[in-house]
């Protein structure tokens, strides 16, 4: 299983599943991370945490244990 934290800096992927249950479901859900939606690594922080994204045409930072609840091919 591929998860977001190891897609690397400058690539794309497709949204496959989202692990995890409840609120913190819910706050990615709402992050517009949904099945489906392409997910571009901008950047990534020095000690690699946390990760600067491009989703639905906006930038958005997750943390890495939340990017490993999110799986992409």
């Amino acid at each position: 299983m591929r998860t977001l934290k190891d897609v690397k800096v400058g690539d794309s992927a497709t949204v496959v599943k989202l692990h995890g249950t409840g609120p913190i479901k819910r706050r990615i859900m709402d992050m517009g991370i949904t099945k489906g939606a392409s997910v571009l690594v901008r950047k990534v922080a020095p000690l690699g945490d946390p990760m600067e994204l491009n989703v639905r045409g906006y930038e958005l930072s997750i943390r890495r244990a939340d990017a490993e609840m999110i799986e992409v091919e």
